[in-house]
């Protein structure tokens, strides 16, 4: 008999732990299937950024004024979560470096919400193809050109991505699911939480995550 899990993955796309996490989650539940278990995820939005302006900031300079990390510290920091994310979510090319920049992504998570109106499949390939234009090619998070070359990417409508960024559209739905999460305490991403009830913090390795699903899933 299969029990399937209903997982809200809330998350920014300029998040690295939020490639690790999301990476040691699927690894999880590809093992647990066999058991069983399954899930559907939903990407839900949280912006680490709600105040960047629209030319971002520098990845050195942002870490330093926000957590008053040392360049040195930083690179250190890069290095780390580059190599977790590459055991978490193999073939995944994380290339953050010190010209590297950090975005506002209310446009990309306005996308996502859209993608999620077509499919659960068509959300998740959005999410790897945006993580995969700001972690991998560097591009330019803000720009509208990027983000529908994004959803093409995922083998989403291009024009209906274009129609989705000009006109402003979701922009309530997502403004109201931030805020909704806010108010539940999350603070910090990434956050999975399921079933509405049960909260797994952070970029955890697929040991936890399928350790701590097998425990909800047997909660009922």
């Amino acid at each position: 008999m299969t029990r399937t899990l209903h997982i809200d993955f809330v998350s920014d796309v300029v998040c690295p732990w939020c490639v690790v996490g999301l990476g040691g989650l699927e690894t999880a539940l590809a093992k647990l299937k066999a058991e069983g278990i399954e899930a559907e995820v939903h990407f839900q939005p949280f912006e680490l950024n709600p105040q960047m302006a629209p030319e971002g900031e520098n990845i050195v300079e942002h870490i330093g004024r926000k957590y008053g990390s040392t360049p040195e510290q930083s690179a250190a920091n890069r290095a780390m979560i580059t190599e977790r994310a590459a055991e978490a979510w193999p073939g995944f090319e994380m290339r953050m470096g010190p010209d590297s920049r950090i975005w506002n992504t209310f446009d990309a998570h306005r996308l996502l919400h859209w993608a999620g109106t077509v499919g659960a499949a068509e959300q998740r390939a959005l999410k790897a193809a945006l993580f995969t234009a700001h972690f991998t090619e560097g591009r330019v998070m803000t720009d509208a050109g990027v983000l529908a070359d994004a959803a093409a990417a995922a083998g989403l409508d291009r024009d209906k991505a274009v129609e989705v960024l000009a006109d402003d559209l979701y922009a309530e739905e997502v403004r109201a699911a931030e805020d909704l999460w806010r108010s539940r305490g999350i603070n910090a991403v990434p956050a999975v939480v399921v079933e509405g009830k049960w909260l797994i913090s952070g970029g955890q390795p697929a040991g936890v995550f399928e350790e701590a699903l097998r425990g909800m899933a047997g909660e009922g």
